[in-house]
Order: C-alpha cells, then structure tokens, then sequence
C-alpha cells in the first residue's frame, strides 16, 4: 500500500501544478462572495518569501506561507486587495442584511403575511398571524367573521444558530427591529375559512393585501389517517427541516393527522412529519391498539422481541449507557404476564403504561455499551432489534518470512469495520490553502487506516476506495446492510464564514446516537494524547453518517482543512501514517475494554 499512497499523492500534486505556478492563489472566498456573517476569513497561499498584504496590511502565514486571516464585514458591499509582490486580487465580499426590510410608505413588508402557506388547525387552537408594517400604524386581519387586530411586538432576543457550537460565538442579542405585528384567535366551527384579509391604516388612509395561506378548521369526527410509506420517516419536533429530528417512523405506522403547515402534518403524537413520506386513508375511528404481551427470541446476532399490535402505532427510542427505553403511542396496555428468560444481553425488563395511550418498555442491559438497533413493521407486530456485541476471534499471524518466532496478536480478529471516506467525486468538501481538496486526503488516509486494521485482523470495508460520487443516502445504506461492529467516516474540517480560522485548529469527533458516545471520547482523547495534537472538542451532531442506530457511528474530523499550520500536517506524509496508525490503535484498545 506504500507504493499505492506515494501513486495517489503524485496524482495529486500533479493535479495541482497549476495552482502551484500561481504565486498568489486564493481558496477561499470566491469573487463576489455573499454571507450573512458579520465577519469572513481569507484563505489562500502564497510562497514564504515576502510579504501578503490585505488592503496595504501585512497578515501573518505559516512556515509554508499559507494564511487565513479574518476581517470584520459591514452590511453591504466590503472591498478587499491582495498583494504580494507585484501581483495582486481585487475581491468584493458582500454581507446581506438578515432583517426584515420595512416597507416604505402605506404597503406592508414583502412576502411578510403569514400564514404565508395554507394551514389547517382543530376547533380552539391558536391561530395566530404577523405581518410587517410601518411603526406607528394601525394592522388587524380578518379571518370568516372575525377582525382580529395586531399588535405591535418588543423585539426578542436574536439566539445564537447552531453553527455557535462550532465557532464558539454564543452571544444572544436582543433585536433592534420594529414593525413586527403579530396576533392571534380561536375558531370552533369546522370549515374552510380562506385566506385572512390583511388591513393597513396609517395617516387616515388604508389599504389591505391577502395572505398566501388558507386556514382551514378540522372536524374532530372527521379527521384523516396518514401512513408512512418510506422504510424510515423522518418525524421532527415542528413544521419545517430547521426542527430536530425524532425517532423515525418505521413503514406502516399509522396515525392521526392534527393538524397542517404547508407540506407539513402534525400527527397525534406529537410529531410533524413531511406529506411526501405519507399515504392518507379514511378510517371510522383513530388508530389505536392495545398491547397484552410480546415475545423475545433469539437470531444470529441479535435479540429480538416482537410486540404484536392491533396497528402500527407511533413509536420512539430513548437509549442510556445501560438502558434503551421504547415507547409506544396510542397504545393500552392489558398485560399480565411477559416470558423474558435469560437473555445474552437483556438483564430485565421493566415497563408501565406512562400516560393515557403510551406504554413504555424499558430494557435494563448487562453491558454498557450497546452495539445498534433496528425496528421495523411486520404487517401489525413492531419488531425490535438489539445487536449482540460483535465476536472477536482471537489469532495470532504466521511466523515470519524470516523463520523467527515472533507473532503478532490480531487483536481485532473478525470484528467488522465500516470506513467511509467523506465526499467524492464532485463533492470535493473543504479546501486547504493551496486548493488541495478535502475528498483526496480523506481518501489517501481512509487507505492507510484501512491497511492498519487490516494488520489487527479487522475485515474492513469502504464506501468508496477511489474518486468518485456517492450519496449521503448510499452511505447509510452500506452501514444498515452491511452491519459493521462500528462504522467510521473520515473527514477533514472547516468553518463558518464568521470562524477564526487562523486560530482554530483540532481533531474532533462527532456522534448522535449514545451508543457511539463511548466511541467518540475515547478516540478523541486516545488520538490527542498519543500525537499530541489539539481537541476540537466532541460532538453531539445531527449529521447523515451519525444518524444511523443499526451500529455505533461515529464522524470524526482529522484536522482543519483551513488552518494554515495544520494544513501542514495533513499535507505531509509521515503525519498521515501517524494519524492512520494512531486511530487504529485507538480502534483496538476500545474494542477491548468494552468487551
């Protein structure tokens, strides 16, 4: 594999010769960039000889001349100028506004009425509406027979976005933004209300604009069943993707849908999910079971127990170092007696009916470390999987060619690992300062890691084992079929256009399920110890290639692709092997302490 890796680094190179010629060269941004960042850094390179300037001041580099300095960014257009020596780049950065624009004159804010799509509630729930108007004006909307006015509203704290976990800017600011109107009603007779007649006074004149969106009142005697139509539905805590996930819903499941927002329905349980996922039926009444008994059983690998159902209800999963807790909506438990003898990895089980049509079952496990789940609809019986831990088969290698003794243990003989060299293909993921891409280094290092766990013993698979394009989607389905003892994807990182690159710099590992947390401190702080490198820190994230439960899956980021030092490291060799090597190690010292 040394002579593959000295291929794919000369390939590379080559690949890049051009970049190299340029004795100026700028990553990142592009001409005529745009961001809402109240800041943005600049990437690039430049030979070390000599000095970078950035609109007439000198920036600091790297050894290797490489530079990623960061500039505060006014609302607007920002000019920057680059130079080194008699070159130079002009680039304009352009920060747009994230508030609302208020309109000028008597005339409500663009694309402001809301509901803005067609919406559908139960008799007494809030309707509420908002609009943005002139301060000082007079704003109400009228819904069927009702005016409901709207009130002027105190600005609100502007929270920090997710992307704060990464850049550490948590800092919650109050907004200064007038001419927010908002108010709501109730409406208790089913039917189809229209679209809300939106009404603006200001100055003795008025005008008035129609929402986008219909309101519509649902008869409680008439309501419509959705059934998931996909192998795993995506249920989420509101009415759009910027809302965390929940528990997915297996295919078949059944549930009453409450209420709309656009493409969105809210089910009885609790969750929304998106219409596409779904199929509607008609039914007399709302799905609902009861629950006496279930039955655990034994398959290669795993433990499963079958919980026979009136209908696929809804469900959800909660795990805990030693525990996974299932939840079962819109049941009734009539159960008196349940058969659970000793089991390979259940210890008991304990369950109780929590509220009014939810049941919960809670495996109590013998090891604290679990190894994957998996649930799915057998016509009406939730079957729900458990992965027993994975089986080692201790051996040791031939003796050497040299007719010596010696032998090294294969400490992780038949354990199955999945690595997944993050992006490919046309998604080439973060670049270095020179242009170098993130998708050949993820690959070049996912090789060397291979060939290491190969050496323990491990059977290793790859997603992919050379340049080209593969689907988040194609990812997950390789690790739910092919069911490694845990799956690994390789990445190299980057920041936010408001992140300090130059200074920012670490390995970090990411997980979502608990049963990969374990995996994810212990790699992180075996990786930073060992080498000596700086800790990003460890994640909790809600990323494709953590989601899956059917193994522990962890993500873990080597190294900013976006920092000039570190770029260094990634870009030499004998690093690579080191940061290879020492995953690996770290890979067969988890595995056996947590066996």
């Amino acid at each position: 594999m040394r002579k593959i890796l000295v291929l794919v680094t000369l390939a590379t190179l080559i690949g890049y010769s051009a970049l190299a010629k340029q004795s100026l060269y700028v990553a990142f941004p592009p001409a005529n960039y745009q961001t809402t960042s109240n800041q943005i850094f600049f990437l690039g390179s430049a030979p070390a000889g000599g000095n970078v300037l950035v609109n007439g001041k000198a920036i600091e580099r790297s050894p290797a001349g490489h530079f990623a300095p960061s500039f505060p960014l006014r609302v607007g257009d920002n000019l920057f100028t680059l130079r080194y020596g008699n070159q130079q780049r002009d680039l304009k950065v352009t920060r747009l506004s994230t508030r609302p624009n208020l309109p000028v004159g008597l005339a409500f804010g663009k694309d402001s009425l809301k509901p803005g799509v067609d919406i559908a509630k139960l008799p007494g729930e809030m309707i509420c509406f908002s609009a943005i108007a002139p301060p000082n004006a007079t704003v109400s909307v009228k819904l069927g027979n009702q005016t409901i006015p709207l009130i002027p509203q105190s600005p609100v704290a502007d929270v920090p976005s997710n992307s704060a976990a990464l850049t550490g800017q948590y800092t919650t600011n109050s907004q200064s933004f007038t001419g927010q109107y908002q108010g709501c009603a109730t409406a208790n007779s089913p039917g189809k209300l229209g679209r809300p007649e939106f009404q603006l006074t200001m100055n003795g004149k008025t005008t008035t604009q129609m929402a986008q969106g219909n309101v519509e009142i649902l008869s409680p005697t008439q309501l419509e069943i959705a059934e998931v139509i996909v192998d795993s539905a995506i249920a989420r805590t509101g009415p759009s993707s910027d809302y965390s996930r929940l528990t997915p819903l297996p295919k078949g499941t059944q549930a009453t849908v409450m209420g709309r927002e656009g493409k969105w329905l809210r089910l009885d349980y609790g969750g929304w999910i998106e219409d596409k996922e779904i199929r509607i039926t008609q039914a007399a009444v709302p799905p609902r079971s009861i629950i006496r008994t279930l039955r655990v059983r034994q398959v290669p690998g795993a433990t499963e127990i079958v919980f026979p159902l009136q209908v696929p209800v809804p469900v959800s999963v909660q795990q805990s170092s030693s525990t996974l807790t299932l939840t079962l909506y819109n049941t009734t438990a009539q159960t008196d007696i349940i058969r659970l003898d000793d089991d390979p990895i259940i210890s008991r089980l304990d369950w109780q009916q929590v509220a009014p049509g939810q049941v919960q079952y809670t495996f109590n496990l013998k090891s604290q470390q679990q190894w994957g789940y998996q649930m799915k609809y057998d016509r009406t019986n939730l079957v729900l999987s458990l992965r027993h831990s994975p089986t080692r088969t201790p051996s040791v290698s031939p003796p050497s060619t040299g007719g010596t003794k010696e032998r090294e243990e294969k400490s992780l003989s038949g354990i199955k690992i999945l690595l997944d060299p993050g992006h490919g293909g046309k998604e080439s993921g973060a670049a270095g300062p020179n242009g170098y891409l993130e998708k050949d280094v993820n690959l070049v290092i996912s090789k060397l890691l291979r060939d290491r766990l190969v050496a323990l013993g491990a059977n290793v698979s790859m997603t992919r084992e050379d340049d080209r394009e593969l689907s988040l989607q194609d990812r997950v389905q390789a690790i739910d079929r092919l069911q490694p003892a845990i799956s690994i994807s390789i990445h190299h990182n980057s920041l936010p256009d408001d992140g300090d690159a130059q200074n920012t710099k670490g390995f970090a590992a990411f997980w979502y399920h608990p049963q990969a947390h374990s995996f994810a401190i212990f790699i992180h702080n075996y990786v930073v110890q060992k080498l000596g490198r700086p800790s990003y820190g460890v994640f909790w994230d809600n990323l494709a290639l953590t989601r899956p439960s059917s193994t522990p899956s962890v993500l873990l980021e080597l190294g900013f692709m976006s920092n000039p030092v570190e770029f260094e490291s990634v870009m030499n060799p004998d690093d690579r092997q080191k940061m290879a090597d020492a995953i690996a190690d770290g890979i067969a010292e988890w595995f056996r302490i947590s066996q």
